[in-house]
Parts: C-alpha cells; sequence; structure tokens
C-alpha cells in the first residue's frame, strides 16, 4: 500500500537513535521506535495521511492492522488515530473483532486507554445493545487488558454514563492486585464524579477499594 510505505520512509528519514532509546525505556522497554517526537510524529503522518485520503479512507481496517503488525510504536499510534477517525458514526457490528484484537495486541497503558476511551466507547455507543455482552466477555477475560477496557470504556460518556454498570464493574475488580486495574477503577469514577460527585462519593464510601482505587476516584473531590 503506498501510503504505507510513504509513511514508513519519511519515519525512517527522522529517526533519531538517542529519543528512541529513551522512549523505549519509558515504555519499560516493551516497544521499539524511531524516536519521533509526539508533534513531529502527527505533522509527517497528516500530511501523508492527507495526500492518501482516498487509500486510507477504502481500506481503513487493513490499513490499520497493518501498521499495527509493524515493530515500531509509532506505527501502531498511527493506527489508533486512523481508526479514530475513520470510523467514528461508521462503525460495523462486526468490528469488535478488530477492537478486540487492537486491544490485546502489542498492549500497554499508551494504547488500550485510547482504545477503550475512543473506540470501544464510541462502538458501544453505536451499537448500545451490544455492550452488554462485550462488557461481560471482556470482564469476565484474563487478559488484564480487556479487564481495563470494560472499566474505562464510558470515560466519554459523562451524563450518558451508566452508573450501575461502572459501580458493578468496579466491584467486580475491586480486589485485583493489578495496578492498571485499582488505577482504572480511581480514573473511571473520578471522570464520572466530574458528572455526579454525589454517587461516586456514596459508592466509594459505601464499599471497599483498593487505596490506590480510592484515592484516584477522590482526588478531585
Amino acid at each position: 500500500m503506498n501510503f504505507i510505505l510513504v509513511l514508513e520512509n519519511a519515519f525512517k528519514q527522522k529517526e533519531n537513535k538517542e529519543n528512541a532509546f529513551a522512549m523505549a525505556k519509558y515504555m519499560k522497554n516493551n516497544f521499539s521506535f524511531f524516536g519521533i517526537k509526539t508533534e513531529e510524529r502527527r505533522r509527517i503522518f497528516k500530511e501523508i495521511w492527507k495526500e492518501n485520503k482516498e487509500e486510507v479512507s477504502a481500506n481503513t481496517r487493513e490499513i490499520a492492522l497493518a501498521l499495527y503488525s509493524k515493530k515500531e510504536r509509532e506505527f501502531q499510534y498511527c493506527a489508533i488515530e486512523i481508526l479514530r477517525k475513520e470510523l467514528k458514526g461508521n462503525y460495523k457490528k462486526d468490528d469488535i473483532q478488530l477492537i478486540e484484537k487492537l486491544i490485546t495486541t502489542n498492549s500497554w497503558w499508551d494504547s488500550v486507554d485510547t482504545i477503550a476511551k475512543y473506540i470501544l466507547g464510541e462502538y458501544l455507543s453505536e451499537f448500545p445493545l451490544e455492550t452488554k455482552n462485550v462488557i461481560t466477555r471482556f470482564s469476565r477475560s484474563e487478559n488484564m487488558w480487556l479487564n481495563r477496557s470494560a472499566i474505562l470504556f464510558q470515560l466519554r460518556y459523562k451524563q450518558e454514563t451508566s452508573a450501575d454498570l461502572l459501580f458493578s464493574e468496579c466491584l467486580k475488580h475491586s480486589h485485583s492486585k493489578e495496578f492498571f486495574i485499582q488505577k482504572a477503577i480511581g480514573w473511571a469514577l473520578r471522570e464520572y464524579a466530574k458528572s455526579n460527585p454525589e454517587d461516586v462519593q456514596a459508592f466509594v464510601k459505601n464499599n471497599t477499594l483498593k487505596p490506590l482505587s480510592k484515592k484516584e476516584a477522590l482526588k478531585n473531590m
């Protein structure tokens, strides 16, 4: 695909080994980087995307998966951005398979949180009848990142948040020893507290949460 080839060549030209080392270290050496800082990466990416708009729009899912299979983390950021923009308002019901694959591939907080908030959340707002089955399955999974996504997917819902579902997910994982789950519970509750502080305060008061979750939930109270 021309878009991917051009993007790859542009990134290689801007490779910075010193930055790449620092970025990899920040991500616990889970990923390789070209070492392109965020602002420059986005500039290069958007310029090439604009020049290849028809190709990207016609092959959105295939391009995203191809980018996601590459080792450098910058490609995965681009794949997520393409899906966010191109699929909004245009999801298909079976896109949940694509979303699950992205969450469980090359998983770390930087990718998973964006996917949960902007892609999974948007998908379920377009297919609300799928919410119960999807979130139940994700929540019961042995994959921690699917669990985290089930907690976080309503981050942008504000007043449209299902408090019952949010509180249920938080309670379901409230005894987890996993840092990323404890943090997700606190973050999700803190975000919902912007719309409904009284209910969040009551929930935290009346239920046993890990100290980190409780601290994060009440941070802005």
